[in-house]
């Protein structure tokens, strides 16, 4: 559990409330675009400023929105709430087998307070986008190995290797919560439109190891 001495801030947790409402019964909230002053912002770690019940249902309302979106991650940033929380989600496809960027089964996960670290020095880039920086995608190169720890919804401490394709994700969800767009640090020739990249690149090697054959939106 999150510290016995940690305190509900009912303020916020009004306004996270509010929040929510404005999904609807879709659940489906707006996803905060780049320019926006929030996805610049360093995020207050959580230690329980939220109640249990809110927490609950701000996690759902995000997992609905990420799928829906579609993507395969989303900070609480991307719904222009300053808290270090995301959630992640992707599944291998029957198309997976020979999949350059090493692709591999990741459930769902509510990652609170997560960090990283790289293992080793190998990298890999390839076309990654945003849902917060909508209809794009360029090359970026992210540790092929880290550690990544998190705290779960119920303040469990976890650390886990991760490799390939479920490290790039929660590399990108961890920066978001830190201020980082993957943008900042991709190569800013290779940035195409989603249907130009479909069109042009998808059967084309690109550079600096970017063979991928699709680029998902984290």
């Amino acid at each position: 559990m999150f510290g016995r001495n940690s305190k509900v801030n009912l303020e916020l947790n009004r306004e996270v409330e509010k929040l929510i409402k404005t999904g609807g019964k879709e659940q489906l909230l707006p996803i905060v675009q780049a320019g926006e002053p929030v996805l610049r912002q360093q995020t207050a770690a959580y230690e329980g400023q939220l109640s249990r019940k809110t927490l609950d249902k701000l996690i759902e309302t995000m997992r609905v929105t990420m799928i829906e979106a579609p993507g395969v991650g989303l900070a609480a940033t991307q719904i222009g709430l300053g808290l270090a929380l995301a959630v992640v989600e992707d599944h291998v496809r029957d198309d997976d087998d020979d999949d350059p960027r090493e692709a591999a089964e990741f459930p769902f996960h509510v990652i609170i307070n997560p960090s990283y670290e790289p293992i080793g020095t190998e990298t890999r880039s390839f076309y990654e986008g945003c849902l917060s920086f909508d209809g794009y995608q360029a090359v970026r190169k992210r540790w092929l190995d880290i550690t990544a720890r998190w705290q779960d919804e119920d303040g469990k401490q976890h650390e886990e290797h991760l490799h390939g394709w479920p490290a790039r994700i929660f590399q990108h969800e961890t920066d978001h919560l830190s201020g980082e767009l993957y943008i900042d640090k991709a190569e800013i020739r290779s940035l195409v439109t989603n249907e130009n990249l479909e069109d042009f690149w998808c059967d084309d090697p690109v550079p600096n190891e970017a063979a991928a054959e699709l680029g998902f939106e984290l």
